[in-house]
Order: structure tokens, then C-alpha cells, then sequence
């Protein structure tokens, strides 16, 4: 994707972490309550957390995939 294996290893965990982290606050308008028996129990938090992490992978998947692909364009034209 970039020259450098680092530089794209970096944007792609910069870019995963805000994904999880909008999809976290996405998630707290969410009324979970209203689905499960113990609202404020641990085990809700836990799927507060890898509905965070499902949501903001496959977001950040399709930005980083649409980046990549944006950026293979450029050899169409050489």
C-alpha cells in the first residue's frame, strides 16, 4: 500500500483504533437494556466491547480497502 511496511502497519492501527473507538461511542446511544436481563453486569460490557471491536474492524476494513484500492488508480494511468 505505502513504500514503507511500517508506515502502512501504523496507519492500519491508527486508522482500526478509531474505527472500534466511534463504533464504541456509536454504540452507547444503543439502548442494550432493553434486550438483556441484567443491564449492568459485566457480561453486557463484554458485548458492548466486541460489538465495538466487530463493527469498528469491519469499517476500518472498507477505509483501508477503499485506500488501497484508491491508491492502485495511479498504475491505470502509467
Amino acid at each position: 500500500m505505502f513504500g514503507s511496511f511500517g508506515l502502512s502497519a501504523l496507519l492500519t492501527i491508527f486508522i482500526s483504533l478509531v474505527c472500534i473507538a466511534l463504533s464504541w461511542w456509536a454504540l452507547q446511544a444503543f439502548r442494550l437494556d432493553l434486550f438483556v436481563k441484567k443491564p449492568d453486569s459485566a457480561q453486557v460490557k463484554l458485548l458492548q466491547i466486541l460489538l465495538s471491536i466487530f463493527l469498528g474492524h469491519g469499517v476500518a476494513r472498507f477505509f483501508l480497502d477503499y485506500l488501497s484500492s484508491s491508491l492502485l488508480l495511479q498504475d491505470l494511468f502509467k
